[in-house]
């Protein structure tokens, strides 16, 4: 990167939303130093699920972050960071970019090895353990995560846990209570980047380290393009065929018969 320039970072936020609500997103940013060289833009999608709680979900919620992400090499962006546990769109998005891609779920649990040898995930609610369950089943962990602990708060997509930190912030200090004296956990993690609030409360107050996923993903996307890393091609082949407009004119079309937020 020559002197002067900015590296661009597009996190793609995986639900359509108010642009106050975007705000709620982008403060986890706050606390973190990255220098002048790199900025962090947030998008959200045109349109997509209400929440993550059904595989009927999970492939709107793959479709959704893919299209708002696959032209952004074209758009001069750097690299891409996808706001959610779930990793969706991001195996789509290697394979159309030559940009690094990063989502949280798998940083998260890749990163938790580092620090201690089992890991428990923190969450809202049990509709999202199929989320997990998927990304431990890839990576070949589920000997390594001692437990997922949810506190059967409803998720909030929009307004994340603002208003709600008396009541949702003691409840999740206790799941991680037991998580690490009943099961075992010797890091626990964040189960979504709609939590990032809790963070500070939860670190300041729990005796092992406490993984942010989000913002874990930005420090990954930074360390990426400072090293000059990038996903494998072997891994992730470019398509034969891509229908990148085909993709951008069916949520054009499903944008303007959707509900606002």
């Amino acid at each position: 990167m020559s002197e002067g320039t900015v590296q661009r970072v597009l996190v793609v936020v995986p639900f359509a939303m108010s642009a106050d609500n975007l705000l709620l997103r982008q403060a986890q940013l706050q606390g973190l130093s990255f220098g002048d060289g790199i900025r962090f833009e947030y998008r959200a999608v045109k349109v997509g699920p209400l929440n993550y709680s059904s595989h009927h979900d999970f492939v709107l919620a793959d479709a959704a972050n893919f299209e708002a992400g696959c032209r952004a090499q074209e758009e001069g962006y750097d690299a891409v960071c996808i706001d959610t546990m779930s990793d969706s769109g991001v195996a789509a998005l290697r394979s159309v970019l030559d940009i690094p891609v990063f989502g949280p779920g798998k940083t998260s649990m890749l990163a938790a090895l580092m620090l201690g040898d089992r890991f428990s995930i923190l969450t809202m609610a049990s509709r999202w353990k199929p989320l997990y369950k998927k990304a431990l089943d890839e990576l070949g962990l589920h000997h390594k995560c001692a437990s997922v602990r949810a506190i059967e708060v409803p998720p909030d997509s929009q307004n994340l846990l603002s208003g709600k930190e008396e009541d949702v912030f003691p409840l999740l200090e206790a799941a991680g209570r037991r998580a690490i004296e009943e099961d075992g956990a010797e890091v626990l993690i964040l189960g979504s980047t709609t939590m990032h609030q809790s963070h500070a409360y939860l670190s300041a107050r729990l005796p092992v380290p406490v993984i942010n996923p989000g913002p874990l993903s930005y420090k990954m996307a930074e360390a990426a393009l400072a090293l000059g890393l990038r996903h494998s091609r072997v891994g992730y082949p470019a398509p034969m065929h891509p229908r990148l407009d085909m993709l951008h004119h069916m949520f054009d079309a499903a944008q303007t018969w959707a509900p606002k937020p």
